[in-house]
């Protein structure tokens, strides 16, 4: 007689526990499609693609720390571009002799691909050269230094994890076919401020 009631127990048990797994796993969100991931759209650019802008003139060069390590640049993705709200790439070329001044990124990790050329990079507490094939990985608010020590232009790719610095790229440029103007220190400092980017000396 006992024998049943213990199986009768062991089924009840067996059922508690298989419910209250399941409304466990039904506990777990499902990754939600937001309307950003929705709205991105596919892109295939060539080389010279994107949305080109010009740096616009420091108005006094001697005292305003900008960075200018070239006159255009190219931006191909980013919500502006294409709709993205996880990634933002660019394209520039580095003269001979070019430098980007030492500045972090506040909230977005970055990925330099050296295409040609040779640059010398500081980052963190690593220094050395990079050369073509080369790449560069600078995590969030880690500062950056680079300059160009080859005799050829350096064709960089820019890759952040997110959205802000384009900002700041805008905000101190002008699109392609206008008369870029003279932009100031506070200028630059409310450029900086928009893009989520802190330069040596510019504060």
């Amino acid at each position: 007689m006992r024998r049943p009631i213990v199986l009768r127990c062991l089924f009840v048990l067996a059922t508690l526990g298989f419910l209250g797994a399941a409304s466990r796993v039904q506990s777990i969100p499902a990754r939600s499609t937001s309307l950003a991931d929705r709205t991105a759209k596919a892109l295939i650019l060539e080389k010279n693609e994107g949305e080109r802008r010009v740096r616009r003139i420091p108005a006094d060069s001697t005292s305003v720390p900008m960075s200018v390590p070239s006159p255009e640049f190219l931006l191909k993705i980013s919500p502006k571009n294409n709709g993205s709200q996880h990634l933002v790439l660019g394209t520039e070329e580095l003269a001979a002799g070019a430098r980007i001044r030492e500045h972090k990124h506040l909230g977005q990790d970055e990925i330099l691909l050296i295409q040609t050329g040779i640059a010398h990079v500081r980052v963190g507490n690593l220094e050395r050269n990079v050369h073509a094939g080369g790449l560069v990985f600078l995590p969030s608010n880690t500062p950056i230094e680079l300059e160009n020590v080859d005799s050829e232009p350096i064709a960089l790719v820019f890759l952040f994890s997110s959205p802000g610095f384009e900002d700041y790229m805008r905000c101190s440029s002008v699109p392609a076919g206008e008369r870029p103007s003279l932009i100031t220190r506070d200028e630059l400092k409310q450029c900086a401020h928009a893009g989520h980017v802190e330069y040596a000396g510019l504060h």
